[in-house]
């Protein structure tokens, strides 16, 4: 068992700064038979990049960061407890991470900006370092024409000094790369650019990277599976050479939740997002509780189109060709390129969530970030129309010269797939967040299971206890749904209907709705035409911890069929009515909520009213 410590600190010391006097860097790449030597300068950072030893990859990417003008740390480094044999290390851009709070009276300024730019190197066998992640860019500003000089180009000066002492000094720097793919590639001009976005890498990385027993591993628990549950469902993809390539199975469980909660998934890619050991694709849904399910999940051996599709073909042949209304996934392109083939009349939306919490990330290097922060939010969450969405991420990009981000370009581009604006109409049951406090988004199914360094093997094993775990939460709350009754906090009609159908948890989510109506005041109809009449409903909410300022939500009631439909949308985000419809169903006098907005997905007893598919039936 291996024990992982983390070192902050740089490996070479910190001492004073030195001027820039030249640049001058040497690369020598070869295995043991070849000895070619290639003058480059400043090459990048490249998964798969091999070398002799961990200074010389700490070297390579020290060059390559004075050409661009920054500096760098050794961030984290993880250990083999017995021989404090360093194995595994990340080199971060001096910028990463924030600093303590300093207690003094005068402390420095914040210098660092949370900056993600690094590489990931690891020890692969007893002499040879490789990079194995890479993040290229940085959230501030970095420009070869920078003449500040950082602590980690001090090696390199003194080991130019060392060399020509006599001579004007330039600094030298021979490292030597081991011959693989991806230096040839290199040698003939080409290099591996990010996977999420481009589905063309090498050969070498399209299948499912296994170590000793993991291959077993997984072939005998499908195995295992497949005698004790015979609904249980597996595919393995092989390569005309006999390696995995991807793998997809769904237990017997996942395939009946499918039945139930179908409608809206999410497509869970965060293993690959964050480059974990294990490539790990989950397919999510939604229960009558508001609980992640697992409909399914797998393995995929590479990033790419045709990969995807396999791995999204595989789920549909599994749930017998039934396809879900709404996917929500992170902004993989390859994988939106995926489903507009295998899901084309499914709607496909990007993760909220996900979006906002790369915000820091993305934006926290520029000037006035927590200006741009409030005003990001307040367009995002604060639009009730597409021209409100418009007007404020103008006046965001206008006032903070930000027409040049190509982070926030992409986003535009993309924001009917993301904004809550643009989303009124899809029927999200709660996977979409539309307001900063609100619950939302998708969650990993397998959070607290897994771990950027879990094994194929280690997954196996903690899956079944994960599943058991969840399963086990679910029925603890169709027992209490089923036999508790609920505290009412209002003398509503709505709410004792609702306590009556609904789930304890859905249940207090439609009740703080219902207390809410109490915060609303000045219900007034400003317009009617036939049977349709519009109506403004004014309500006081607190900001930011402030007083409370009040809103106004335009609420349409068409009485012949008694539907209603307010501006905020909250009946289409999380499948209950807001306070606003509810209080214009109050002012004209309905003294139920209308049976179509009493979802049969949030009743209590749904899986037993539930007709199952005949083949799922054992």
């Amino acid at each position: 068992m291996e024990a992982v410590s983390l070192n902050t600190e740089p490996i070479f010391g910190e001492g004073d700064e030195y001027g820039d006097e030249g640049n001058y860097s040497m690369l020598e790449y070869s295995n043991e038979a070849l000895g070619v030597q290639l003058k480059r300068e400043s090459w990048p950072p490249i998964e798969g990049l091999e070398f002799e030893s961990f200074d010389e990859a700490y070297d390579f990417y020290n060059v390559y960061a004075k050409g661009q003008g920054f500096g760098i740390r050794v961030s984290n480094s993880w250990f083999r407890s017995k021989r404090r044999e360093r194995y595994r290390a990340k080199l971060s851009c001096s910028s990463a991470g924030f600093k303590k709070k300093s207690e003094a009276n005068n402390p420095r300024p914040e210098t660092r900006t949370g900056c993600p730019a690094m590489v990931i190197v690891k020890l692969v066998d007893a002499h040879r370092w490789r990079i194995v992640e890479v993040e290229l860019d940085h959230n501030h500003p970095v420009s070869p024409e920078t003449k500040r000089f950082y602590k980690s180009h001090k090696k390199m000066c003194l080991a130019a000094k060392e060399v020509q002492k006599t001579a004007p000094v330039k600094e030298i720097h021979t490292i030597k790369l081991y011959r693989t793919d991806v230096v040839d590639s290199l040698c003939n001009g080409h290099s591996k650019t990010d996977e999420r976005d481009n589905g063309n890498s090498m050969d070498h990385s399209k299948h499912l990277d296994l170590k000793e027993g993991d291959a077993h591993a997984v072939y005998n628990y499908f195995c295992r599976m497949k005698l004790t549950n015979p609904n249980f469902f597996y595919l393995m993809d092989l390569d005309d050479e006999g390696r995995l390539n991807n793998v997809f199975w769904a237990d017997a469980r996942s395939r009946i939740a499918h039945n139930y909660f179908s409608d809206t998934i999410t497509i869970d890619t965060t293993s690959l997002t964050n480059k974990y050991e294990i490539p790990l694709v989950s397919f999510v849904g939604i229960n009558h509780h508001g609980q992640s399910v697992l409909l399914g999940c797998g393995f995929l051996g590479h990033e790419s189109v045709e990969y995807f599709v396999w791995m999204c073909r595989a789920w549909l042949t599994c749930m017998l060709g039934r396809h879900p209304q709404v996917i929500v996934t992170d902004q993989s392109k390859l994988l939106h390129m995926a489903i507009l083939e295998v899901f084309p009349q499914a709607r496909h939306c990007y993760c909220l969530s996900y979006i906002m919490h790369r915000v820091p990330e993305k934006l926290g290097g520029l000037s006035g970030f927590e200006a741009i922060k409030r005003q990001l939010s307040k367009a995002v969450y604060d639009s009730l129309k597409i021209s409100e969405f418009e007007t404020l991420w103008g006046e965001m990009i206008n006032q903070h010269s930000l027409g040049n981000n190509k982070w926030l370009q992409l986003l535009y581009e993309d924001r009917q797939m993301w904004a809550p604006v643009y989303l009124k109409d899809t029927f999200f049951v709660g996977m979409l967040t539309i307001s900063e406090s609100s619950e939302g988004g998708s969650s990993a199914f397998f959070d607290g299971y897994i771990h950027k360094h879990t094994s194929f093997k280690e997954f196996l094993d903690k899956y079944d206890l994960a599943l058991q775990r969840k399963h086990l939460k679910e029925a603890i709350e169709d027992f209490e749904s089923r036999n508790s009754r609920f505290e009412l906090k209002t003398k509503s009609n709505y709410e004792f209907q609702l306590s009556k159908v609904y789930t304890k948890e859905m249940f207090k989510k439609c009740q703080i709705e219902v207390e809410g109506m109490y915060s609303c005041f000045n219900t007034k109809q400003v317009a009617a035409e036939d049977e349709i009449m519009t109506f403004v409903v004014k309500e006081g909410i607190e900001v930011e911890g402030k007083e409370k300022e009040t809103r106004q939500y335009e609420v349409v009631y068409e009485t012949s069929q008694t539907e209603v439909r307010c501006i905020c949308s909250l009946f289409s985000a999380k499948g209950y009515l807001c306070r606003h419809a509810l209080n214009v169903l109050n002012y004209n006098g309905v003294e139920e909520i209308p049976s179509q907005y009493i979802l049969p997905r949030w009743n209590k007893e749904y899986k037993r009213k539930f007709a199952l598919d005949v083949g799922f039936s054992d």
